[in-house]
This record gives C-alpha cells, sequence and structure tokens, in this order.
C-alpha cells in the first residue's frame, strides 16, 4: 500500500513546481507582447533597406577602394561584396541564455549540425560565431567530433538586444570576412510567426545572393514591379560604404529581435504545458492519496471488529 505521508509530499512538492512554472508562464507571456511589437515595428524597415541594399548593388558594376578611407572591416565594402570561391561558411547561431523553453534550443542546434554536415560533405569548412549560453555549451562540446572552428561566441547579449550588440558580432564577422578566414557570412535564427510558433531559418547574408529570403518578402508581390534607374550623390562609393555595414548591422539585429520573442514564445508555451501536467499530476496523485487513505481506514476497521470478536469469545 502507498505511503500516505510520500504521496502528500509528492503532492506537495509538484504544486510548489505549479507555482515556479505558472509564474513563469505569466513573465514570458508579459515579455513576448512587448518583443513581439518590437519585432513587428522592425520589420518594414529592416524589408525597405534590404531592398534599398539590392537596388544599390545592382545598379553598380564594380567596386574599388581606391580613395575611400576604412577604419573599420565592416566598412571595407568592395571586399565585403566580393563573391569568392567559398572554402569556408561563417555561421551566426543565435540561442538563449535560459533553458526551459521547450525544444527551442535544440531545434536551432539540430538545425545547425544538420547545415554543417551538408558542408563537409561539399568539402566546405565551417566557423561559428555564437549567440548565447546554450547554443555554446553544446556546440564546443561537439566541435571536436563533428568538425567546425568556434570563432566567437556572445553570452552576455541580454533579452534585449540593441544595435550596438548587433554591431560588435557585425565587425567581428566582418573582419573573419576580409581577413579570408571565412567566404560568406549566414545566420541561423529563429523566425517569429505567432505566441505559439516559429520557424528556424537560414539567412544567408554574404555574399548577397539571397537578401530577400532573409528578409521574408514574397517573390510573387515583387514579381512585375519595375525598379526605378538610380541616381548617386555625392557618388555611389560614398552610397556604399554607408549602406553596407547599415545593412549587415540591422539584419543581425533583426535576427536578434526575432530569436529573443521566439524564445519567449517558446518558453510561454513549454511552461503552459508545464503547469497543465502538474494539475493532471495533483488530480491523479490525489486520487491516489484518497484511494490510500481509504484502505487504511478500512483496515483499521477491520481490525477494531477482528479485536472486538476475539473478545467476545
Amino acid at each position: 500500500m502507498p505511503n500516505l505521508l510520500d504521496i502528500k509530499a509528492r503532492i506537495n512538492s509538484i504544486k510548489n513546481t505549479q507555482k515556479i512554472t505558472k509564474a513563469m508562464k505569466m513573465v514570458a507571456a508579459a515579455k513576448v507582447k512587448r518583443s513581439q511589437n518590437k519585432v513587428i515595428a522592425s520589420r518594414p524597415f529592416s524589408r525597405a533597406l534590404g531592398e534599398a541594399f539590392v537596388k544599390v548593388l545592382s545598379s553598380i558594376e564594380g567596386f574599388s577602394s581606391a580613395g575611400l578611407k576604412i577604419d573599420r572591416a565592416i566598412d571595407n565594402y568592395p571586399v565585403l561584396m566580393q563573391k569568392r570561391e567559398q572554402k569556408t561558411a561563417g555561421i551566426l547561431v543565435i540561442t538563449s541564455n535560459r533553458g526551459l523553453a521547450g525544444a527551442y534550443n535544440a531545434n536551432v542546434i539540430r538545425y545547425v549540425l544538420k547545415n554543417i554536415e551538408e558542408y563537409k560533405a561539399k568539402g566546405i569548412g565551417v566557423k561559428l560565431f555564437i549567440v548565447g549560453l546554450k547554443g555554446t555549451s553544446v556546440l564546443k562540446r561537439r566541435a571536436q567530433s563533428v568538425g567546425f572552428d568556434i570563432v566567437q561566441t556572445y553570452t552576455k547579449i541580454s533579452q534585449e538586444p540593441n544595435s550596438s550588440n548587433a554591431l560588435v558580432i557585425a565587425e567581428d564577422m566582418a573582419e573573419s570576412f576580409v581577413k579570408g578566414e571565412i567566404d560568406s557570412i549566414e545566420i541561423v535564427t529563429t523566425r517569429f510567426k505567432n505566441m505559439m510558433s516559429y520557424k528556424v531559418e537560414d539567412w544567408k547574408i554574404l555574399p548577397a545572393e539571397d537578401v530577400k529570403k532573409a528578409l521574408g518578402d514574397d517573390e510573387e508581390e515583387s514579381a512585375g514591379k519595375i525598379d526605378p534607374l538610380m541616381a548617386f550623390e555625392p557618388n555611389a562609393d560614398g552610397i556604399l560604404q554607408k549602406i553596407v555595414p547599415m545593412f549587415i548591422t540591422n539584419i543581425i539585429y533583426q535576427a536578434l529581435l526575432e530569436a529573443v520573442a521566439s524564445e519567449l514564445a517558446a518558453r510561454m508555451t513549454a511552461m503552459s504545458a508545464a503547469t497543465n501536467n502538474a494539475e493532471e499530476m495533483i488530480r491523479v496523485l490525489s486520487i491516489d492519496y484518497n484511494k490510500a487513505r481509504q484502505a487504511a481506514i478500512t483496515n483499521e476497521i477491520l481490525e477494531v471488529v477482528s479485536g472486538a470478536d476475539a473478545l467476545k469469545k
């Protein structure tokens, strides 16, 4: 027969856990709404900047660094815009610092490892730039066995990323690209869809061939549009030196925003499920507790009756 004290202790323990999961669900729900508003508000600008970036590139035939003042790697647009043989891919992986978000981090890491295997099958190496403690801890353990290098990790980016965070990452990746350590830049992140779902995506940034997909543009909507001729003032080089770092930094910032909103939505869903599961466990254990209590009472009555019968004899 189950021990009544043990069942009672389990019920109390689950109730305490349920209080925590319910509180975490409420916190995530409050934060995800704010993050959702940021994501939705930033998407039009990111899309417009991406379209301007594509139009500027398509209007210029060649790039030259002559006469340019280059203080940072991200300003060296003639090198960044070069398309060269891909020997090493640079991937920015965006994960979270905290767990208890269901399969959120596992989905991102699984997607990255699949990409790495595909690159290895083509004879292309991979260097990772990792955002988040969860991705860093797992991928560091897998680096040697799978066969990839980790260039930089970013574990102090909060749940409210800003353009400064994105600029640091963009400069690090641009520097690796300019030095020839990587030949492409892409981002593995999650695109926030709604409170209940997100999608893991691979945004290819450099070479700039698939910007529309990274920005979530609809090909059918853009089909048939006529792009007007563009005039540059004061000159195309000056425009490119401004728009290239702005575009790279902004798309990394957008990826961080999308990832934070997706993480919070996943955590809210996970904590909601955990709270409901705890309620069901409490219900089942309460039934077991009542059955055990009734059985104990029945046994006590039987012992009293048996004792009374024995005295009569």
